[in-house]
């Protein structure tokens, strides 16, 4: 059975930037931001309420890299597969994840708690290999140092619930 979503927040982020068109990628950010993805239902819901179709609201939803149509983790992961991270062996790091989390690139964790990217380059060479949990960068590291901060986090949300 699906669940009807209470769509209160969204009409919030429509009402904050005024049920204009124009500011249809600040309403997405906002609804990502709200929901961690773009869910469909939301999607339509927006599509009504500024007279867009769902179809262009898609097309810009798929346009910018930075929306994803599927759920997201708490944690988003991105690893760099960029040159000189490719090099210093971001693919070991991608087989930590996979071990630790049980989870590859495009993957969510089944709580959602974790989910992975690959990307071409995170701008932090010097660093390499590299990988951003919500902004926060690590760099030079090692399989074992992925798991340890994967360990972490798991232990810090074992606290806080």
């Amino acid at each position: 059975m699906k669940l009807k979503r209470n769509f209160a927040k969204v009409e919030e982020i429509l009402k904050k930037h005024g049920y204009r068109k124009d500011n249809l990628i600040k309403i997405l950010l906002d609804v990502q931001k709200e929901y961690r993805y773009l869910p469909e239902d939301v999607i339509n819901y927006i599509g009504v309420a500024l007279d867009i179709s769902p179809a262009k609201i898609y097309g810009v939803a798929t346009f910018y890299a930075q929306f994803s149509l599927k759920p997201k983790g708490k944690y988003t992961i991105l690893v760099c597969d960029g040159t000189a991270c490719h090099m210093a062996g971001s693919t070991s790091l991608i087989g930590a994840i996979k071990e630790e989390l049980n989870i590859g690139p495009g993957e969510v964790t089944e709580d959602l708690m974790f989910s992975l990217d690959q990307v071409g380059c995170l701008g932090a060479c010097a660093l390499a290999p590299v990988m951003v949990i919500n902004e926060e960068v690590y760099g030079n590291l090692t399989p074992e140092k992925v798991k340890e901060i994967l360990r972490n986090l798991k232990e810090r949300e074992m606290e806080n619930a």
